[in-house]
């Protein structure tokens, strides 16, 4: 084994050491399952040091080896950065980035970049069920401006909703224009996107009035919200076993009856109440020990050396956001943390790579 090999081995373990003992201090010195999940991955700063790898669900799950869009990029800016959420899957990051450089070919002068995943995904201190697995992104509705905005700025731009406010489920043709429609269908047509979540008010109106190519119409799902942005969401990357797919969409452009029922008093009536019954419990935070086996490992798992070196260094929709060195044959022992609880993967340490200068 190399110097440098031997090296590599030993920061690693160092930082398998003190990883374990960051996980503890998130706890508060208490065992990790004894703290909501959701505390235990808000407070994660950097990614998990592992090849890139979706676990769970979108809603139940964790990544490995996340990395990070760039604040600004040639058709972007990233919103709400005190939230540290801009990280994902790299498959993810490259799509947001592919989305940005095709906005201008329909009009949309650039994206304006919401929530993705935290940096080790998991739940969320607040907002998103979903965004655990680093597959899934928010667009914000309102156009890129011709600025850079401040980081102050990016905390406290409202959003736009595309909803009149004194009229249910109806569209503001103040607000709503034809690019719009186009940047909606754009992030549709990829062939890695498997859905994209609207409100049902705006696929009401790509129903009525898209004369396009319908063929991605029906990725366009109704959800509740999703007025002032849509949510992207890829499907499970090739080969990621342990990334929990959805059922596939329904065949057809979705202007049937599943959007009718969206504007029926049915999904948005409170549920009745029986007096006599005693209040609820409230619900059980998700515990570590809900999630799939290996995010107590992502957990456990080394931090890259800083931000910027988990920043995404793809560009031209080319993933490579990391160098993988080999480890040698026999010093499994040496990485017990990744050797043992993610057998499925490559053995295998990633480097991350900073971004190209200019890019």
């Amino acid at each position: 084994m190399t110097m440098m090999m031997r090296g590599r081995l030993k920061a690693l373990a160092k930082g398998l050491t003190m990883a374990a003992g960051l996980v503890a201090t998130i706890a508060g010195g208490a065992s990790a399952e004894s703290r909501p999940a959701k505390e235990l991955f808000g407070g994660m700063k950097l990614p998990a040091r592992a090849v890139p790898a979706p676990y769970g669900s979108y809603a139940k799950g964790c990544i490995a080896g996340a990395v990070a869009i760039p604040v600004d990029g040639p058709n972007w800016q990233a919103m709400r950065l005190s939230r540290n959420r801009r990280w994902g899957h790299p498959q993810m990051i490259s799509l947001i980035e592919r989305l940005s450089k095709d906005a201008p070919s329909v009009g949309w002068p650039g994206i304006l970049i919401g929530d993705v995943s935290q940096p080790r995904g998991g739940p969320m201190l607040s907002g998103h069920a979903s965004h655990q697995i680093g597959l899934d992104a928010d667009i914000w509705l309102t156009p890129m401006p011709n600025r850079r905005m401040s980081a102050k700025e990016r905390e406290d731009l409202p959003f736009t909703s595309t909803l009149k406010n004194n009229k249910f489920l109806t569209i503001d043709d103040k607000v709503w224009t034809p690019a719009h429609a186009r940047m909606i269908m754009l992030a549709a047509s990829y062939p890695e996107v498997e859905r994209i979540f609207v409100n049902p008010a705006i696929k009401k109106k790509l129903c009525d009035t898209w004369s396009g190519n319908r063929s991605a119409l029906g990725k366009v799902r109704p959800v509740y919200g999703h007025d002032a942005h849509f949510h992207i969401r890829m499907k499970c990357p090739q080969g990621a076993t342990g990334c929990k797919p959805q059922a596939a969409v329904p065949a057809g452009d979705g202007c049937d009856k599943s959007l009718a029922w969206w504007f029926t008093d049915e999904p948005w009536a409170k549920p009745k109440k029986d007096p006599n019954a005693p209040p609820p419990k409230p619900p059980r935070p998700t515990q570590l020990s809900d999630l799939p086996k290996a995010c107590a490992a992502v957990l456990q798992a080394p931090s890259p050396d800083s931000e910027m070196a988990a920043t995404y260094g793809g560009g031209g929709g080319t993933v490579v956001a990391s160098a993988l060195v080999p480890v040698a044959a026999g010093q499994n022992d040496a990485v017990p943390a990744i050797a043992a609880q993610f057998p499925e993967l490559p053995l295998v340490v990633p480097i991350p790579l900073p971004r190209p200068a200019g890019y």
